[in-house]
């Protein structure tokens, strides 16, 4: 079943051209030569993004291959300025980032709701030839013409916003920890890369607080070049306040496994390694006491829990870890 889950589109935009100005000259009964009163034209439309707190997904912009807005209208005599093109409003999640598709360079960015910003702008309308009247030149036969419209091939791409990013290679236990802790029921199965899209799930903490921690598919070495589901996924960890890392307890090695994860981060955006870390050892079940001790002396140094999304263990500090740490 295709995913409603849809973080990146490209379309062909083009904003309105502007109106032509006007050119005429008064004429009345007794005025059989009056001077010029061409108006304006009016002004193209834009095509502007809008944040929507309520959207995370582009899903609705999919099949949006072409968007154009109206041009506008030409002004007209009796120094009657011409419509404007109507705009057209995009409204898209918060976190979505608009690119030149051939440049690649980054147009804007929405990170409010509510946030409007103009994508491509309608151009302007052009001047009627009221605005050409000289001494030497009583009656212009010449207007401006409208501005062009502006064409761009553009992506649109979506980071996640969220407290908590959950790092982990596939089966580290991940969408375990997210559907225990929160409402959000991701699929779960003994397999790679079971989670092929993000998943959001608000994580309930004592006296109605709250945060958001999101289940990002599976790491793999050599992400950060593109092997297995690749740097598509990478981006939404960008926007995550804090990292958890998560090990399962019966990995060869912890250590190592961690800085294959942080190198793996380092190459998409070395920004990601000042980010706040904690490091969870999953399926802790699998432990007893004297060998959890063991694991416990090998590990990098950075706050660290054992947990187990089966029995519980460690969930509860696990949230308070959490907790005080987006608080610092």
């Amino acid at each position: 079943m295709e995913s409603n889950f849809i973080d990146y589109v490209k379309f062909f935009g083009r904003s309105g051209a502007g109106g032509a100005g006007s050119v005429h000259f008064r004429r009345e009964k007794f005025v059989p030569k009056g001077g010029p009163d061409g108006g304006d034209g009016g002004r193209g439309g834009h095509i502007t993004l809008k944040g929507n707190k309520q959207l995370w997904t582009l899903l609705h912009l999919k099949y949006r291959k072409h968007i154009r807005a109206e041009a506008g209208k030409p002004g007209e005599g009796g120094n009657r300025t011409g419509a404007d093109g109507e705009d057209i409003i995009l409204e898209v999640p918060v976190g979505t980032i608009a690119r030149d598709a051939d440049s690649g360079e980054k147009m804007l960015e929405i990170l409010e709701d509510g946030e409007q910003l103009v994508l491509l702008s309608g151009g302007r309308g052009g001047q009627g030839n009221s605005h050409y009247k000289t001494p030497t030149n009583q009656a212009p036969r010449f207007a401006q013409t409208g501005e062009e419209a502006i064409e761009r091939s553009i992506v649109l791409e979506l980071k996640l916003l969220a407290d908590v990013g959950l790092v982990g290679f596939p089966n580290a236990g991940k969408s375990t920890l997210l559907s225990t802790v929160s409402a959000a029921r991701p699929e779960i199965a003994d397999y790679p890369f079971t989670t092929l899209t993000p998943n959001l799930g608000v994580v309930e903490y004592h006296d109605y607080k709250s945060f958001v921690m999101a289940d990002i598919p599976g790491i793999i070495e050599g992400a950060a070049e593109g092997r297995g589901l690749g740097t598509r996924f990478l981006r939404h960890i960008e926007r995550n306040s804090l990292l958890l890392f998560m090990i399962p307890a019966d990995s060869d090695d912890i250590a190592s496994e961690y800085k294959v994860l942080l190198n793996e981060l380092q190459q998409h955006n070395p920004d990601l390694i000042d980010k706040t870390k904690l490091l969870a050892i999953t399926k802790s079940d699998l432990l007893d006491e004297e060998l959890e001790q063991e694991i416990a002396k090998e590990l990098p140094k950075v706050p660290n829990i054992f947990i187990s999304s089966i029995t519980q263990q460690g969930i509860g500090q696990l949230k308070n870890m959490i907790w005080d740490a987006l608080q610092s």
